[in-house]
């Protein structure tokens, strides 16, 4: 079966249907015959054409202005000869990928926004665009200034885009960008702010706060904040900074701070939270931290301010509420996962929901249990040898139980272990002794896969309250994305400032990347970003030359997307120039 396309004129108007054609096999032969008519097939019928000069309206998302009242009579077409052999194909361009960091730029207003506080000057080409330039780059493809001059961007379509030719940038043009944007980094982020409310609906009455760090390729001498401190990236041999993010409930970024690498992370929250306030008011917000950001200061400044806080609490905490573990009932939110409400125990403001987790017991106890059998056959091998009398040093005894404890720290606090000496001279022995803590085993085994959350929102409602603080996980995955996809991992930059350029601009192109996620989910298209952007990077610009008899035309056409990735941008309503543009026409010489 197949659509075939009918066609009528009648009193100057030309009207157009489909119908669907079978073919069937006669004793005459092959026919068609029409099973159905199905009419006209609105955007079938007629396809808008595009072309490069429209491309601005197209990433702005306007709408396609409306038709003149009476048509002006289209341009004469141009006719030649072209010699077909001689056809060939140059400057294949990545396009795909830039075109949509360009549309997200310009719908997140960061090109109007970057204009007004970094207005042209005598610089040849604006910083705006320049900025612009190293947002899509950290975007597409994470790379460094060099690698963005000498490279990437002569590969893309941007130099058609934006306009700014590939000889003109390099990376001192680059460098100094970084310095003109920084200064402008709260202007940035409160149009952010403000943009997601305006795009998403987004509110700001959470706040999620974690921190993060990123390590250093070299010394970092000249940056007082590059400090040795407690890596998150598994390099304690480099220094480091430590990247406090702030998000709203949905993961989209609104602000961060650059601490010290040596900072400890319940030090940074006062400073946060005052930065916070001054920047964007002090209205009634939650604060949403995990158990490691937390300690008592932390939360009586809070309290001091009139904030309210949702967070997680220290393990010690829990044997507070040994006997509501054991009690019943309990609130299922999800498959695995039970809550129940409890009051605190000295202060009556605040409230304690405590959740326990089918899975985390499982994995709580399988780590348990693989350190406490390690450590059993490690002491069981030592005190062996010591009865043998193989080991008769009692300073090289505890300095192996030591190592021992070391490597099984989770069940080190399990046992008592004593080393004795018994008998003299050649009798003289070494007795280790060895006891479970049996209490504090069962404890153990009793709270495994259990937490507590801690509150003075005056919600009551347990599963609300969980709920809001799972979304934490949004904040963590922001900083894998910030990581692994856009690269601000490790810094190369060895100067305080050009470090915190670098740190804004994976913050704006993280921005782009969550904003693609809210865009995505609306459209039906889930919520991975990467993979949409690698099927876009596939397709391409490129320039068709048409060797005619006397000159050769030059036709700057975008390839024709595959089934799959037309379905993809008609979802993301993103069009693309169909329109051939003629670059220039070349005079051929006598001899060719």
């Amino acid at each position: 079966m197949y659509l075939r396309r009918h066609s009528r004129k009648k009193a100057d108007v030309e009207y157009e249907s489909w119908s669907l054609v079978e073919s069937v096999r006669t004793a005459r032969g092959p026919r068609q015959r029409i099973v159905a008519t199905i009419g006209k097939l609105p955007g079938i019928d007629k396809q808008e054409l595009i072309g490069w000069e429209e491309i601005g309206r197209i990433l702005d998302g306007k709408p396609q202005p409306q038709p003149e009242l009476f048509k002006k009579r289209g341009e004469v077409p141009e006719w030649a000869t072209v010699n077909i052999r001689g056809i060939h194909v140059e400057r294949l361009r990545h396009f795909g990928d830039v075109y949509l960091g360009l549309a997200l730029w310009k719908r997140l207003g960061l090109f109007e926004v970057c204009s007004r506080y970094m207005p042209a000057g005598k610089e040849e080409i604006a910083w705006s665009i320049m900025a612009c330039i190293l947002v899509l780059a950290r975007f597409c493809a994470p790379s460094s200034e060099l690698q963005i001059a000498e490279s990437w961007y002569s590969k893309t379509a941007l130099e058609d885009l934006l306009g700014v030719s590939g000889r003109k940038l390099n990376d001192d043009r680059l460098y100094r960008s970084l310095d003109a944007l920084l200064p402008h980094k709260d202007a940035l982020c409160r149009h952010l702010q403000q943009r997601y409310g305006e795009l998403f609906g987004t509110s700001f009455d959470f706040l999620f706060y974690d921190i993060t760090s990123s390590y250093f390729e070299g010394t970092g001498k000249n940056n007082p904040q590059a400090q040795r401190g407690y890596s998150r990236d598994g390099r304690p041999d480099c220094v480091q900074v430590c990247i406090g993010l702030v998000t709203s409930q949905e993961g989209l970024p609104i602000s961060f701070e650059v601490f010290d690498g040596n900072r400890a992370d319940v030090t940074t929250i006062e400073e946060m939270v005052m930065a916070m306030e001054c920047k964007y008011g002090k209205a009634e917000r939650v604060w949403v931290m995990d158990r490691g950001m937390v300690r008592e200061e932390n939360l009586e400044f809070l309290r001091s301010r009139n904030a309210r806080y949702l967070v997680g609490t220290s393990r010690s905490m829990l044997k507070k509420f040994e006997q509501e573990l054991l009690d019943v009932p309990w609130q299922e939110v999800q498959a695995g996962v039970e809550v129940k409400l409890c009051q605190g125990p000295e202060r009556e403001a605040e409230t304690f929901v405590l959740c326990r987790s089918r899975k985390r017991r499982e994995k709580e106890l399988s780590i348990l249990n693989r350190f406490v059998n390690r450590l059993d056959e490690g002491l069981g091998k030592l005190v062996l040898q010591t009865q043998q009398g193989k080991l008769r040093s009692r300073e090289k005894v505890e300095r192996q139980i030591g190592r021992l404890l070391e490597r099984n720290s989770r069940a080190a606090s399990l046992y008592d272990i004593n080393v004795a000496e018994t008998g003299t001279g050649k009798q003289r022995r070494l007795d280790i002794q060895v006891q479970r803590k049996q209490e504090r085993y069962e404890w153990a085994l009793q709270s495994s896969g259990s937490y507590l959350l801690r509150t003075n929102w005056q919600e009551k409602d347990p599963q609300k309250l969980w709920k809001t603080y799972i979304q934490l996980t949004e904040v963590e995955d922001a900083f894998r994305i910030s990581k692994s996809d856009l690269g601000i991992r490790p810094i190369y930059h060895q100067r305080r400032d050009r470090t915190q350029a670098h740190i804004l601009v994976c913050f704006l192109a993280l921005a782009m990347w969550r904003s693609l996620e809210q865009w995505m989910s609306g459209c039906g298209l889930g919520t991975a970003p990467r993979k949409l952007i690698e099927e876009l990077k596939e397709l391409r610009s490129l320039d068709i030359l048409l060797p005619t008899r006397d000159k050769t035309v030059r036709l700057r056409v975008v390839a024709k997307p595959t089934k799959q990735l037309m379905v993809l941008l008609h979802r993301l309503k993103l069009l693309l120039p169909n329109r051939p543009k003629i670059i220039h026409n070349v005079v051929q010489t006598q001899e060719e």
